[in-house]
């Protein structure tokens, strides 16, 4: 009744590790596998290694999340074996997110992921292109974005899925530059923003970067909006993300025209058992509404 398909790749059910939570090493993709989640996404990873901002950088509230880690992460050379060590021991499909700052460089980094033997290889646009005036992200810039997914797909043969932003004016037009340079999905979305809290006794922003990407419920009507926008437009795979903590949640994912749905802030409400429970409520819907597959569900909401 679950299961679901993202460019050829089987998923046992529609709930997915998003890129960022969880997502660090192979034993701990591994947990949240033997947690309930159909798929797991490894955390960004660079060609080089990326220290990030300093501390803190994660600060939540009553509606969501913000966080400014700043892309840390230890470098494609190290990140290899622990992907690898997931491809071979979590038992589901995992997706291998990664970032750079030329469009170029995605050429080389999709190369090199590729030895890990991924399902997936997930494109995250939403970092500054340095060769812009502006440094402006490549996901906010139709061009951009079709340069850095064309260098990855010359250098693979996996499956590419390229995760957009909402805070640009031209989504639709950078998701169809995606399609063209022949992106197998989409993911959808990354955190909104940025925003900003300030300590009020402190009187100063609490994160070390001041501003953040939002991220968890009270962005998943944004979430929605952007993914009816995206299927509306490509009719290609998605990966919905963006607040989802409930079955309901990802049920209407789906019905915007999710494929399947990427949690990570949800672990925080939910504990790391969210996969199974989202699971669960959603066959508990499908049976009571008389849905047999994901299938069935996807892209309803246009039918009206």
């Amino acid at each position: 009744m679950l299961q679901t398909e993202l460019a050829g790749v089987k998923l046992s059910n529609p709930t997915i590790l998003a890129s960022g939570i969880m997502g660090v090493s192979g034993a701990s993709l591994s947990l949240i596998a033997k947690n309930g989640a159909g798929a797991v996404t490894s955390k960004s990873v660079s060609l080089e290694p990326r220290k990030g901002h300093p501390n803190p950088v994660i600060v939540t509230y009553a509606q969501g999340m913000m966080n400014a880690v700043g892309l840390s992460n230890a470098g494609i050379k190290d990140a290899l074996p622990e992907i690898g060590y997931a491809v071979k021991n979590a038992g589901v499909p995992v997706i291998a997110s990664v970032v750079e700052f030329k469009a170029e460089n995605f050429g080389p980094l999709a190369k090199e992921i590729s030895k890990a033997n991924p399902a997936i290889i997930e494109l995250n646009l939403s970092c500054p292109n340095v060769n812009d005036e502006f440094g402006k992200p490549f996901s906010h810039d139709p061009a951009a974005a079709e340069w850095a997914t064309r260098a990855a797909k010359r250098n693979t043969r996996i499956p590419v899925f390229v995760k957009l932003s909402p805070n640009t004016p031209d989504l639709i037009e950078v998701a169809r530059a995606v399609k063209s340079a022949g992106a197998d999905g989409i993911t959808a979305i990354n955190t909104v923003g940025p925003g900003m809290q300030i300590d009020i006794f402190a009187r100063r922003p609490i994160l070390s970067n001041k501003c953040g990407g939002v991220s968890g419920p009270a962005i998943k009507p944004i979430a929605v909006k952007c993914i009816y926008d995206i299927y509306k437009e490509t009719k290609l795979p998605i990966i919905g993300t963006g607040g989802v903590t409930t079955g309901a949640d990802a049920i209407e994912f789906i019905m915007a025209g999710a494929s399947a749905v990427a949690m990570g802030t949800g672990i925080y409400y939910r504990g790391l058992d969210i996969f199974a429970k989202v699971c669960k409520e959603m066959q508990e819907f499908m049976e009571k509404e008389g849905f047999s597959s994901i299938k069935e569900m996807r892209g309803i909401a246009h039918e009206g």
